[in-house]
């Protein structure tokens, strides 16, 4: 596999971003539907989560009647497997909400496609340990990010969050990015291809990074969390339905933010939805705290996001904050 730099695939992808921005002009400027209702009145909401996770807030909102109290009949489905794809059906008026992260959200913005994001789930943060991050051998002569260059790093997608994020410390290491060569393994495989020497180094997350440790791979600093602040998880909706319909999305991001603050505090609850949604093994789940949610979106962080990964290929502009949040979303500027 080539990295993103390579010039053939790197047209092949703007290609494929142009046909994807042309097919949703064409369906979703006029396709969202009038706001539908149940027979007593609540307000019918479709919110497409991801397939990994940080969708367990929207889990706790039904279960504790949040979405209920605030007069909505919110209907959770699982999205597609590389949530930057949701964006069509949130276009077309098949969901009015749906999932993704930083990167799989700018590469739509960057298409000016008519989206907002409405509100956080996750960012990185220093305040729990690192649940990703960059694996080597112990006898590996990788010390440091820096020490990347002219080598092969093995991660689950090319173009992505988990590339910038290797690229960004790489540079903010003192190394040079544009000479990190990476490659794209089954997530499953991330571990095998650092043991076996197939890849240098491997960038994994989750159980799947436990595992790498527990093989006897090393960890290189603490993942996502170098970038505290970085989001991880958002929810997002299309800018036509969010005009017409500002109340109704104002009480569900505001039912989310109440599922974050229970999520926080009750990890038991979070971990039950994880034994029910997820295909980690419970033992996994029992064994690790679970993750920090917050609604808060930096645009601070998330500005240098864009900037990075514009200068780093990985996104064919930047897009202005005005084409980014919803007006009513729960931004900060940080630091």
């Amino acid at each position: 596999m080539e990295t993103s730099r390579n010039p053939r695939r790197r047209t092949l992808i703007v290609l494929t971003a142009l046909a994807v921005t042309g097919s949703l002009t064409a369906t979703g400027c006029g396709g969202e539907s009038a706001t539908a209702t149940t027979s007593d009145g609540k307000v019918k909401i479709t919110v497409l989560r991801s397939n990994g996770a940080i969708f367990e807030p929207l889990y706790i909102a039904e279960q504790q009647g949040y979405f209920e109290d605030a007069g909505l009949d919110v209907t959770i489905k699982a999205g597609a497997q590389d949530t930057s794809q949701n964006a069509p059906s949130v276009l077309n008026g098949e969901a009015q909400f749906a999932m993704t992260d930083s990167s799989g959200f700018l590469k739509g913005a960057a298409q000016d496609m008519p989206l907002r994001i409405v509100t956080g789930l996750q960012s990185a943060t220093t305040e729990t340990d690192p649940t990703d991050g960059l694996l080597v051998k112990k006898d590996s002569p990788i010390e440091s990010f820096a020490d990347l260059e002219g080598k092969t790093v093995g991660i689950s997608a090319l173009g992505g969050t988990i590339q910038f994020i290797c690229e960004y410390l790489v540079q903010k290491a003192g190394g040079d990015p544009g000479k990190v060569k990476f490659v794209a393994l089954p997530t499953t495989s991330l571990t095998d291809a650092a043991t076996s020497g197939k890849t240098d180094a491997v960038f994994s997350f989750g159980p799947f990074y436990f595992a790498g440790l527990d093989s006897g791979l090393r960890s290189i600093g603490n993942g996502m969390n170098d970038v505290p602040g970085m989001v991880q998880g958002l929810l997002f909706a299309g800018q036509k339905y969010l005009s017409s319909n500002g109340d109704t999305a104002k009480k569900f991001i505001d039912a989310v933010a109440k599922a974050i603050t229970y999520a926080n505090e009750h990890p038991a609850a979070v971990k039950a939805i994880d034994k029910k949604y997820t295909q980690v093994p419970a033992a996994f789940i029992d064994a690790h705290d679970i993750n920090h949610y917050d609604k808060t979106l930096d645009t601070t962080v998330m500005r240098t996001v864009i900037t990075k990964m514009h200068e780093f290929d990985l996104l064919d502009n930047e897009p202005k904050d005005d084409a980014l949040y919803w007006d009513q979303a729960p931004t900060t500027a940080g630091e």
